[in-house]
């Protein structure tokens, strides 16, 4: 799998989940780790960051939950919009994937 084609899996998948959930950065590397040869989930950071503007960024989280970093109060409007709960400042463990 090229980097381009990398890049296009993460974005796909992050179009996947569904309104009310969200994945960790971790988990959408372990998703694609035997497709792509690639497991990092500082990886699919970098590329949210350059290239998640047009799927729902938001619903990508770090480890425990922690909201993107510099985006937080944005990603928790949407995230409140969409029903998910909360911890203090971290998204629920039940709304994770």
């Amino acid at each position: 799998m090229t980097p381009e084609e990398y890049t296009e899996a993460v974005l796909r998948m992050v179009e996947a989940i569904p309104p009310g959930r969200v994945m960790t950065y971790g988990a959408i590397a372990d998703a694609l780790a035997d497709e792509s040869g690639r497991n990092s989930a500082r990886r699919i950071g970098t590329i949210m960051a350059k290239h998640g503007g047009g799927v729902p960024w938001h619903r990508v989280v770090g480890a425990g939950g922690r909201l993107p970093p510099g985006h937080e109060n944005e990603a928790r409007r949407r995230l409140t919009a969409e029903g998910v709960p909360f911890r203090g400042d971290r998204v629920a463990a039940s709304a994770i994937n």
